[in-house]
């Protein structure tokens, strides 16, 4: 696993044997990270679940000022703390070892990505719904292209979906706000702006 551009473009990242987590694909990120790069310079990041910490690394490398990690298991929060440490942005990154449902309600950002593992649906109506009562501007969460999202979480609502494969981005956005000005996705891959997940193929 690698960081895919910016400052720290191509810099290899730690990973554990065997671990039980899913990094989101290379991808995927630079999907997501193209989308996001009229609005990742200077905004406060949060990797929700964060897993070896590629995405919130990736923010970082890509001039966000700040990242708060959120990790459940306490090896894999150890990983990402080892991570940061080899990129010498320790100062510029933040680990929190918890369940992000519950840290989530009690933090603000500009934007956040959620990433729960697959199998655990019930974790996505509880960070959605921390997330929507803190009024967080901009949340992305990657979920299987299998699973539908809710269309609203409270004043949260979906206005994109990408889809690449198995695997789904949901962009979500403030009703009282404008459409964030992000960017498309690289000529050729899946885009299917403002399209509703129930209109997704599952494979």
């Amino acid at each position: 696993m690698r960081v895919i551009a910016g400052e720290f473009r191509s810099r290899k990242l730690k990973s554990l044997e065997g671990m039980e987590v899913r990094p989101t694909a290379d991808k995927m990120r630079q999907t997501l990270f193209n989308i996001l790069s009229p609005v990742i310079e200077g905004s406060l990041f949060v990797d929700a679940y964060a897993g070896t910490g590629a995405v919130g690394i990736e923010a970082i490398s890509r001039g966000a000022r700040q990242v708060i990690f959120i990790e459940k298991d306490r090896g894999t929060a150890g990983l990402i703390k080892s991570n940061l440490a080899m990129l010498k942005a320790e100062t510029r990154g933040r680990v929190i070892h918890g369940p992000a449902g519950i840290y989530l309600g009690g933090m603000d950002a500009d934007i956040v990505f959620i990433d729960p593992p697959y199998p655990l649906v019930q974790e996505y109506d509880a960070a959605m719904g921390a997330v929507s009562r803190r009024k967080f501007p901009l949340a992305i969460v990657q979920h299987s292209s299998r699973f539908e999202l809710n269309e609203e979480y409270g004043e949260l609502r979906r206005y994109r979906v990408v889809k690449q494969g198995e695997n789904s981005l949901t962009f979500y956005q403030l009703t009282s706000q404008a459409e964030p000005e992000t960017a498309g996705s690289d000529p050729g891959e899946s885009d299917p702006a403002e399209l509703d997940p129930a209109e997704l193929d599952p494979e």
